[in-house]
């Protein structure tokens, strides 16, 4: 959590002592009498480090909570920083708010929730991420306050993702609120901003967002700098529908605070926090060290000093393996679109040859009125994802055999040419099947849309097309099974398959919607859709 104040400096640092007295006090029963800077030993196992200083480079106070975990369950750390800015803005008082699990040898992270600490902080100071405030309940956006939010939302320069909830038809909203959008935003303290939009308020908000709107019961997450007359912006900006969170209002709540989370990792650290120094554990003096028992006590102490620094070194190697994981999956997706891109502009380019070509020929042939005829629009398009589903029967080789639900749920979050791609797709997937159950392929279903025989009237990108999943996902039993998907008995005596050929529908933002697919056409003459929704787990999402 980072959060900013307009309080001075020693008013804020001096409240945020006095709340972290209470957390470990009354909330969770250490011993706070005596602590002092320096390390301070409050429990078996527990220890609080407190440093500060004051300088013209500004002054920081921070204090830092090690809980080891009995029965090898790692140890948690929590870390307060209070930190003065005396740059551009030397009114303004940082707060910083860190946990973190460091696990024990051959155990897995785990990932922390809010501490009861944060809530405390934003309860007792008035904080800020730029031009909202930042609390631990969701506020109401009644009509008069609409102009305001869509201000913060563009803000160019806040760090916080803005939650939105919207309230059903016909739902009261403060009932609504307490049922759903509570649970649901329960993780979501000093992660982001909070709102509920009431209904009179919903026409007029979602007006000026004309591409970013939100309704019927969904929550919309908005990053920042959002651009409200830029329409693929909206692909950043992502929606969790109402039936979503009605299912399972826990792990809801846990999806919905996921990218919070992940923002709050890599976004980087405002220069004042940036620039401190590095934490050391320094021991309290002791005043007589000559005896062998103060002597032992020393030598636990640099003991437990090694054990943090080792603690520390493989939690950040960890954090670099991720990054590079992170950043690899990045470049081979910039490097996806990329080509993509280049694929799509030379086939504009080639049609719009083609078409003046035969509008000339036309023209010279006196059929000046025909050369220059609006096409007619595409006929009976689907204009849903349900709706594809119920006309699936149209495609004579495809069979879908996913969850209609994963399907369907696309609806709530789509973005506008999502439904026409992957419509093309199943077209175009429909061709090469009857061709494979004909043997006449000449190759895989890249190839095909590579390769397009004479006459094919239905095409798809070939950039968008990929036949296999990294060897990172492979080798993940938990993304492998993502992928696994119900097949015949026929096709597979399991009945189900891990497929791998997939189709990118869309991408930008946390759904990224995929067509999953296995071709059978040398067995039944069949391709077999799996699955057609948000994208499967990977080191992205």
């Amino acid at each position: 959590m980072v959060v900013s104040t307009a309080q001075d400096f020693v008013t804020t640092s001096a409240e945020a002592d006095r709340q972290l007295h209470y957390w470990l006090g009354k909330m969770k029963r250490y011993d706070t009498s005596a602590l002092d800077k320096g390390r301070n030993e409050i429990a078996e196992g527990v220890t609080l480090d407190h440093d500060a200083a004051a300088g013209r480079h500004g002054s920081y106070s921070r204090w830092r909570l090690r809980e080891n975990r009995p029965d090898n369950q790692g140890t948690w750390q929590s870390t307060v920083v209070v930190r003065s800015d005396n740059g551009k803005d030397s009114r303004r008082t940082w707060l910083q708010v860190d946990i973190e699990h460091q696990p024990a040898p051959g155990q897995a992270h785990i990932r922390a929730n809010t501490p009861g600490i944060a809530k405390l902080l934003l309860d007792a100071v008035p904080a800020q991420d730029g031009l909202a405030e930042v609390g631990t309940v969701p506020k109401f956006i009644e009509q008069d306050d609409v102009e305001e939010v869509i201000e913060e939302l563009c803000e160019q320069d806040r760090r916080l993702p803005v939650v939105v909830a919207s309230v059903p038809y016909g739902q009261d909203a403060e009932a609504w609120t307490k049922r759903v959008v509570e649970p649901v935003f329960r993780h979501l303290s000093g992660l982001a901003v909070m709102y509920v939009l009431r209904p009179e308020a919903q026409q007029s908000f979602n007006a000026a967002l004309e591409h970013h709107p939100v309704f019927g019961g969904g929550v919309r997450t908005y990053l920042p700098g959002v651009d409200p007359a830029w329409q693929p912006d909206a692909q950043r900006h992502p929606v969790m529908s109402r039936s979503t969170i009605e299912a399972n209002v826990g792990r809801a709540a846990a999806i919905l605070a996921s990218l919070p989370q992940r923002l709050a990792l890599s976004h980087p650290l405002p220069e004042p926090l940036d620039t401190l120094p590095f934490q050391r554990s320094r021991p309290r003096p002791v005043v007589d060290t000559s005896s062998l028992e103060e002597l032992r006590k020393e030598l636990r102490k640099v003991d437990t000093q090694r054990q943090e620094a080792e603690q520390r070194e493989e939690s950040k190697d960890q954090q670099i393996r991720e990054f590079r994981l992170r950043v690899k999956e990045a470049d081979d997706r910039d490097f996806e679109q990329i080509v993509e891109n280049d694929q799509l502009y030379r086939d504009f380019q080639d049609a719009h040859r083609k078409v003046r070509f035969l509008q000339k020929k036309l023209e010279e042939a006196g059929l000046h009125a025909l050369a220059h005829t609006p096409p007619p629009e595409p006929e009976d398009q689907p204009a849903t994802f349900a709706e594809i589903l119920d006309r699936m029967d149209e495609f004579t080789y495809l069979r879908f055999t996913g969850n209609p639900k994963k399907t369907k749920d696309l609806d709530a979050q789509c973005i506008v040419n999502w439904v026409t791609v992957a419509w093309d797709a199943l077209h175009t997937l429909n061709d090469y099947a009857a061709a494979s159950a004909a043997g006449t392929t000449g190759g895989d279903f890249r190839h095909w849309c590579d390769n397009l025989p004479d006459g094919a009237s239905n095409r798809f990108p070939s950039a968008k097309v990929k036949m296999k999943e990294s060897e990172t996902v492979g080798n993940n039993a938990k993304w492998r099974r993502q992928r696994t998907f119900p097949v015949p008995t026929s096709v597979a005596k399991e009945g189900k398959l891990f497929m791998q050929a997939h189709l990118r529908i869309g991408g930008g933002n946390t759904v990224s919607p995929r067509l999953y697919f296995h071709d059978d056409g040398v067995g039944t003459g069949l391709v077999y859709v799996g699955y057609i929704g948000e994208h499967p787990d990977n080191t992205q999402t």
